[in-house]
């Protein structure tokens, strides 16, 4: 399988990482903003073909499919191109920063029938893996989860601590994570969602805090704390609060309430998450089969974030 990267950053070398883990795939082609650094990075994993703009490497035949790490404002737009032009897609979170924009990838994906697969990596981790095995057996069911995403980021800067030529959002990119694994944990869809927001940055334009409140149909409650403030420990951390335990999710770490230590190495092939997801998007399309966090099973996620976004304009 011969695969296009689009965006050379911070995430796309995770994904470059795992994608040469994984048996019989290549990838020909990497786009990038600027043409010297995407070159030096192609260079270093031995990638034939570089670009600056999309629309080459989809004009490549060889190309099968694509993965998307490109800012947040094109996703939707380059995924519906990808298709269109006969490539499986990956669009790394979030799939659009609108509704609209999100139900169009869905209408192309089903018209194309071409897998689209969103980047949901918490569905991937195996310490939620772990958690998610444990509720489909009926061992435990959740009630509530109390998650905080925290960052220190007051100015345009990406994982590594480059700049970025974009703005990063708390709602359409971060809550996505959440939104989403609240209703695939609780295996039930949300019905009731809430948010305030503190005072937007006078230079990015966006709120550097945020509280949102989910409760899903079978009456489990998720509580979400967002920061770009946040001068402290970073990251996303999970507390898990079901009927026969408490668990407590760190990166890839994962502990009962009583801070004792779970073993999650045999849980997937690996531990890396990004890794995994690589695997789910190329199994899919070997198998012709829909993957998980395929398009159409994160669409409800959107939908979430854009009620909120209008309770938050109103």
């Amino acid at each position: 399988m011969k695969i296009a990267l689009a965006g050379a950053g911070a995430f796309g070398i995770k994904h470059l990482d795992g994608l040469k883990k994984i048996d019989g795939v290549e990838v020909v082609a990497l786009v990038g903003r600027r043409r010297e650094p995407t070159q030096e990075v192609a260079d270093k994993y031995g990638i034939p073909h570089v670009f600056t703009e999309l629309e080459d490497a989809l004009a490549l035949s060889e190309v099968d499919a694509v993965i998307l790490c490109t800012p947040t404002q094109m996703h939707a737009a380059q995924a519906i191109a990808c298709m269109k032009a006969g490539k499986h897609v990956q669009v790394e979170i979030p799939l659009a920063d609108t509704w609209q924009d999100a139900q169009d990838v869905l209408d192309t994906q089903q018209a194309t029938g071409l897998i689209c697969m969103v980047g949901h990596t918490r569905r991937f981790n195996p310490s939620h893996q772990w958690v998610h095995k444990r509720i489909e057996s009926g061992e435990l069911k959740l009630q509530q989860m109390d998650v905080q995403t925290y960052f220190f980021r007051r100015t345009n800067m990406n994982a590594l601590g480059q700049p970025r030529s974009w703005t990063d959002h708390l709602l359409w990119h971060h809550a996505a994570h959440t939104v989403d694994l609240f209703a695939y944990q609780a295996g039930s869809p949300v019905v009731k969602a809430n948010a305030v927001e503190g005072p937007h940055h006078p230079d990015l334009g966006i709120a550097m805090d945020m509280s949102i409140q989910l409760k899903a149909a079978n009456g489990a409650i998720c509580t979400l704390s967002l920061s770009f403030n946040n001068d402290g420990p970073l990251g996303t951390f999970f507390r898990y609060i079901g009927d026969t335990g408490t668990y407590i999710a760190r990166y890839d770490d994962l502990v009962d309430g009583k801070e004792q230590p779970i073993d999650v190495s045999q849980v997937d092939v690996s531990m890396n998450g990004i890794e995994l997801q690589d695997r789910e998007f190329v199994a899919a399309i070997r198998e012709g089969r829909e993957p998980n966090s395929s398009v159409a099973q994160v669409l409800a996620c959107y939908k979430v974030l854009h009620d909120l976004d209008q309770q938050l304009q109103a």
